[in-house]
């Protein structure tokens, strides 16, 4: 009958965001070899790797958190044109203050970057959320 003796600390680290992209940061760098980064840091090779295809695929980002933009509301184009005779809709037909369907109303966002966004108004806010946030 034998007794086996473990030598050393077990334990299972947690690593923030902010620290793994630091580390995937520095293997990045020329020259520098995943493993030693791995051992200087006291992670195994494979974690290193797993994070680096992470940070890669976009999976391992640090994103800015939600806050206020500042808007500006444009009226659209044809609401520009002044009505006249040739171009009023027919009285019955149409309620002074109803807007169009919500279908067909158009919004336009332009980021601080320039990029332009246009898209129907009856997108819903997870999905405009989710391209604004791939966009920036």
């Amino acid at each position: 009958m034998g007794l086996e003796i473990i030598s050393g600390v077990e334990r299972r680290r947690r690593w923030s965001l902010a620290d793994k992209l630091r580390i995937v940061a520095e293997a990045d760098e020329p020259g520098a070899k995943v493993a030693e980064v791995a051992c200087r840091h006291e992670i195994s090779r494979s974690i290193l790797w797993t994070w680096r295809k992470q940070a890669r695929a976009g999976r391992l980002a640090m994103f800015d958190p939600p806050g206020f933009l500042p808007v500006l509301i444009e009226a659209a184009s044809v609401m520009d044109a002044p009505i006249t005779a040739s171009n009023a809709p027919p009285a019955a037909s149409v309620q002074a203050d109803a807007p169009p369907p919500l279908d067909q109303r158009m919004i336009t966002i332009t980021l601080a970057n320039g990029t332009r966004l246009e898209s129907s108004a009856a997108l819903s806010l997870p999905a405009l959320s989710c391209i604004i946030g791939a966009l920036r």
